[in-house]
């Protein structure tokens, strides 16, 4: 019985050309996508297809101005646990999904066991955030906070080589 990996193609250079694009412009209509990869439009909607039954492509979102939604305040939180288990882990894990100011959250190597990322209003609603939510979630023993003064680079995109 082959695996979901062992039946997955290689990328040729035309899907990662496909990809490269759609990373771009994720609304771009298939015969136009298939115009600038070479492809008529039925064998590039085919490939689009398999790459997204694939789980290559996730998903198409709509990147936001934070700044017209109220969340213009970036912080990155560093999070330690009182234990480690597999258990405690899962407890974390499972109520930290939960919160919606957090957009991003890793375990990680090094001195702490956690990175958050979260995007706020203002600094009350940080106070807020820590306070009343980050540092009552299961097993947490302290955080330490990075108040992001500057965003010079965010993106989504992943570079794709040819």
């Amino acid at each position: 019985m082959r695996t979901q990996k062992e039946s997955r193609r290689d990328l040729d250079k035309i899907d990662r050309h496909i990809l490269k694009i759609l990373q771009q412009e994720g609304r771009i209509p298939f015969t136009e996508l298939g115009e600038r990869v070479g492809l008529s439009t039925t064998p590039c909607t085919e490939r689009v297809r398999r790459l997204e039954r694939e789980k290559v492509i996730l998903g198409y979102y709509a990147q936001l101005n934070p700044k017209h939604l109220k969340s213009n305040l970036l912080v990155f939180v560093e999070i330690n646990l009182s234990y480690k288990s597999g258990d405690i882990f899962e407890e974390f894990r499972k109520a930290v999904i939960k919160l919606p100011q957090v957009q991003e959250c890793h375990l990680v190597s090094g001195d702490f066991d956690y990175l958050l990322k979260a995007r706020i209003s203002e600094m009350a609603s940080y106070r807020k955030l820590l306070g009343d939510i980050l540092l009552k979630l299961p097993h947490v023993r302290e955080s330490k906070s990075y108040i992001v003064m500057e965003e010079l680079k965010e993106t989504l995109n992943l570079p794709i080589m040819e």
